[in-house]
């Protein structure tokens, strides 16, 4: 039967010489093993720390004393013995009409109450009394329906409504200072002006009896028939 490896796969022939190499690598290997020299590394000391409790020392409150005051002086035991030819400075006077019937009146002051005066620039909006159209308020109403005339551009226009008119009744009566607060136009405002700066003297108002300066409103009505 013949062989099915070639010669060249043959490993017989070189067992030997990995024998040898095998051998020559072990001992090489025992050789550095002896020779390897090894160095202690030096242990470095970091130290400890160290740390001193130091106690506190008590250091006492001391408290600054002061001294009692001293006592007061005790009184004078010491008699003084008068003659009795000295005579007292005091002088005392007895009332022998006195009784017990005796009345004492108390001082009672008279108030007298002054009167106000008032301004004569002071203009008053409310008033104890009112001003007064001469004959009252329909004495007013009738004067206004007979001295006031319709203005012609007012009637053409149409304009109708009420035009609100302030004036100053003065201390004597008399109407001063004639504005209008609310008017319509058309003529209108100035005819309700015309017509109150006609009024005769109103009586005029009065504070705690005094006549003063009163501003007054008044409404005139403008209206078509």
């Amino acid at each position: 039967m013949e062989p099915k490896k070639t010669p060249k796969a043959d490993l017989e022939s070189k067992k030997r010489i990995f024998l040898q190499i095998g051998i020559a690598i072990a001992l090489g290997a025992a050789l550095v093993a002896f020779e390897w020299k090894h160095y202690e590394r030096p242990q470095v000391d970091l130290g400890t720390l160290e740390i001193d409790f130091i106690e506190e020392e008590d250091i006492p409150i001391t408290r600054q004393e002061q001294p009692p005051p001293p006592p007061p002086p005790e009184p004078s035991q010491e008699l003084i013995i008068v003659d009795d030819d000295v005579e007292l400075e005091e002088e005392f006077t007895i009332d022998i009409d006195a009784d017990v019937f005796t009345e004492v009146q108390e001082f009672t002051p008279i108030v007298i109450e002054e009167e106000e005066e008032f301004e004569e620039d002071v203009i008053f909006t409310v008033v104890e009394d009112q001003p007064q159209f001469p004959g009252g308020e329909e004495a007013r109403q009738k004067f206004l329906e007979e001295n006031l005339r319709y203005p012609q551009m007012a009637r053409e226009a149409g304009i109708q409504g009420t035009v609100f008119v302030t004036f100053v009744v003065e201390t004597d009566g008399s109407v001063t200072d004639v504005r209008i607060l609310r008017g319509i136009g058309g003529g209108c405002d100035e005819e309700a002006v015309r017509v109150v700066r006609m009024m005769p003297r109103w009586e005029p108002g009065r504070q705690r009896g005094q006549p003063v300066r009163v501003q007054f409103n008044m409404p005139i009505r403008f209206r078509l028939n």
